[in-house]
């Protein structure tokens, strides 16, 4: 990989997540921020805009415009399902790789960004979660599923959030069902008195969501054997904790070539 910085753009650089990752390009010293994108924020510049001195970088209404004059190396995307693969369209047409770390995606559509990446030699990430942590607790639910595959997951996100259950909890049952057989579990005669109760169900097991006021993201995944239960539990604080990993995301994503579904994948 090339010592010389990567050209970042982010698009949605108003909202919350994106200005943590204008905050953390301008503060990376193997960063330099390429563009900013916003559709309704004005011509400010990039670096007032999230508290930190002028960076030079104005903010623009389109993504497409942005594109031709940035040179952008990656495009971080965390802005909302509909528009993102859009955005990741037309970032690889101009040879920019896609970082998403929004959540909604169809399987149909990450394969026509993978084909798209492919045929232009670059990589593309799709994330459902960038911490650290919450992909050590994914990892280390996948292992306990081997031995204790009695198992629900319980995720609490904000009232705010529009899908659930979340895309971390949804990677977690994967990773999980690949790690176990599936399992059928509960009383084969239990009956939701109302509907809803026990939670989705997934390859066998329930994953239930949580949405309440003063939440940020938490999430739980409990096994039960005989006498005994585990926890994994990971708990977020704040948008800034996903910040070293996105940094990581756009480090590596320029040494592959197709898409990536899953940070876990960049920790190996």
């Amino acid at each position: 990989m090339s010592t010389e910085q990567i050209r970042v753009a982010v698009t949605g650089a108003s909202g919350r997540m994106g200005r943590e990752v204008v905050k953390m390009v301008l503060q990376d010293e193997g960063l330099t921020l390429a563009a900013a994108i916003s559709p309704s924020t004005g011509p400010v510049d990039a670096g007032t805009l999230v508290g930190l001195s002028p960076c030079g970088i104005t903010v623009q209404a389109d993504l497409e415009t942005a594109l031709k004059d940035a040179g952008a190396d990656v495009v971080v995307d965390f802005t909302v399902p509909h528009a993102a693969y859009g955005n990741a369209s037309l970032s690889i047409a101009y040879g920019a790789r896609p970082i998403i770390g929004t959540t909604g995606l169809t399987p149909e559509q990450m394969t026509e960004l993978d084909e798209l990446c492919k045929e232009k030699g670059i990589g593309a990430l799709v994330a459902p979660n960038f911490s650290i942590g919450a992909i050590l607790m994914m990892k280390f639910a996948a292992q306990a599923a081997k031995y204790m595959p009695h198992v629900e997951i319980i995720e609490y996100h904000g009232d705010q959030k529009l899908d659930a259950p979340s895309g971390t909890s949804i990677k977690t049952a994967e990773l999980i069902s690949e790690a176990r057989q599936e399992l059928r579990q509960g009383n084969p005669n239990e009956k939701e008195v109302i509907e809803g109760a026990r939670g989705g169900y997934y390859n066998g097991f329930r994953i239930h969501s949580v949405r309440l006021p003063g939440v940020f993201a938490q999430q739980e995944v409990v096994f039960g054997g005989h006498g005994q239960t585990l926890k994994i539990r990971h708990d977020s604080y704040e948008r800034a904790g996903y910040m070293p990993g996105v940094a990581v995301a756009c480090k590596k994503v320029m040494t592959y070539s197709g898409l990536i579904y899953g940070f876990e994948h960049l920790m190996d």
